[in-house]
């Protein structure tokens, strides 16, 4: 890794004029904006369809890309849509994800478009070379023929929905096209695109349909055992996520086959990647699927050494970030350390008791990440505010805040990150707005209300912009 530093922002929150963030030309001017405030990392949250809570984490494909990303205004451009069709597309209320009005409207203006190409050939060309999205078209249409139920429920097997078909490889076909664009765009500039892996996949998802050999389900497809994290800082409960649990057994025997294909397609998208909850390749928790929480699961081994050997081969110079958050042992350590990958270091966790943290930047290594906090985090500003005064006085102490109103700490603490070891430091771009709680993307174990988030143009031209260009410059990043 060289020593840079980024801004993790998912596409959904970039500013724009159609109820999210896309891949238009708003993406290449936040490209631009990096660029000229020293960044040289955008930092990204999956690509993948979101599930009925708008999570990226629980998707109905790892493969397939999320038709909401498209830029509506390139497909104006390309002729084939009007510009009634724009205006009727644009934002109805500002700063927040319209997700209701994209499930109702949103696939139908694609529909549309789809509809008017005359030359299919270049859509079918692409689908055709790769066959892990064809599925995942034939999949998501099946789902709409047997009215959205999971696909354990379906009664029809048999496609006869042509328009929804070619509307799923068109949407594919534009999704990665226009992003391939956007990632030459990024690396013309000098900046690099890492994208995220989420460790597990929805028991309703292309995936198990297509590969259930390959996961712990029953005869019908239903999980036997899921997915979650034992009792931790976020949750008293843990976490119970519900996902199916890979049948590790099965995919050794075929050399991790299904994720080498995963990493492939990942790594051709972005410069390098964050595998989420990378724990669990050294033991994960499993759940049976009758419980309702995560506080009866269990530790299982999982695939170790043999699963990094296989995924790394032929990525020898891409960047693959290790998640080892969370319950943390020294066998996942020495997993981490024997990958070579680098690390996550989260400063919040640095001052959560009075122990000599790994998490506190004192004790950085070169080979890792040091992030303000994850999407997962509440915003370093919020954090400071609604921690306890033994956490918050920690944290000022250590950063040599001199008294005062603590409401102005932010750029210490952040300035402390920049001068870490660390060789990559990223930031939210609400940490780096220097915004509050109610800017949180994300509240683990809360169903409603996350990943709605938006940025606006103005708040970014707003920001402290010399402030960042210094630490940039100081810190040699």
């Amino acid at each position: 890794m060289k020593r840079q530093s980024g801004i993790l922002m998912h596409i959904s929150s970039l500013y724009g004029d159609y109820s999210i963030g896309s891949f238009g030309k708003n993406a290449r001017e936040f490209i631009d904006f990096l660029v000229e405030n020293g960044f040289h990392v955008w930092q990204v949250l999956p690509f993948t369809v979101t599930d009925e809570y708008n999570s990226p984490y629980k998707s109905f494909s790892a493969f397939g890309g999320n038709p909401f990303f498209v830029d509506p205004e390139k497909l104006y451009e390309d002729g084939l849509l009007s510009k009634d069709d724009l205006e009727n597309a644009k934002q109805k209320t500002p700063y927040s994800c319209e997700f209701k009005r994209l499930g109702k409207e949103r696939f139908e203006l694609l529909k549309k478009a789809s509809s008017n190409i005359k030359d299919r050939s270049r859509i079918d060309a692409f689908i055709k070379s790769h066959s892990r999205l064809e599925a995942f078209c034939r999949f998501m249409t099946l789902r709409s023929e047997n009215g959205n139920k999971p696909w354990q429920e379906w009664t029809i097997n048999e496609i006869t929905d042509k328009e929804t078909l070619d509307a799923w490889k068109f949407t594919q076909y534009e999704f990665f096209t226009q992003w391939a664009e956007i990632k030459d765009y990024a690396n013309s500039k000098g900046v690099s695109l890492i994208g995220d892996i989420p460790i597990y996949v929805s028991d309703d998802s292309c995936d198990v349909w297509e590969n259930r050999e390959l996961f712990e389900v029953d005869e019908k497809g239903y999980p036997s055992s899921v997915a979650g994290v034992p009792p931790d800082y976020f949750a008293e409960d843990g976490q119970l996520w519900g996902n199916p649990l890979y049948n590790w057994k099965k995919l050794r025997e075929t050399d991790f086959g299904w994720w080498k294909e995963r990493i492939d397609h990942t790594l051709e998208m972005f410069d390098g990647v964050r595998i989420d909850h990378f724990r669990a390749i050294e033991a994960y928790w499993s759940v049976d699927a009758t419980e309702a929480t995560a506080k009866n699961g269990k530790w299982i081994k999982g695939p170790g050494i043999d699963f990094v050997n296989a995924i790394k081969k032929g990525h020898e110079d891409k960047l693959i970030i290790a998640e080892d958050l969370g319950d943390i042992t020294d066998e996942v350590r020495e997993l981490v350390k024997e990958s070579g990958f680098p690390g996550m270091r989260i400063f919040q966790f640095g001052f959560l008791d009075d122990s000599n943290s790994i998490h506190l930047p004192h004790n950085y290594i070169k080979n890792s990440v040091a992030y303000s906090g994850t999407h997962d985090n509440n915003t370093l500003f919020g954090y400071l505010w609604e921690s306890g005064d033994d956490v918050r006085n920690r944290m000022l102490e250590y950063c040599g805040f001199a008294g005062g109103d603590w409401g102005n700490a932010s750029p210490l603490l952040l300035r402390t990150i920049f001068a870490s070891v660390s060789d990559l430091a990223i930031i939210p771009i609400q940490d780096f707005l220097m915004y509050g709680s109610d800017t949180r993307i994300n509240t683990p174990g809360v169903a409603d209300g996350n990943w709605s988030y938006r940025v606006t143009k103005e708040q970014l031209q707003n920001a402290n912009l010399d402030f960042f260009r210094n630490l940039n410059r100081i810190y040699k990043r």
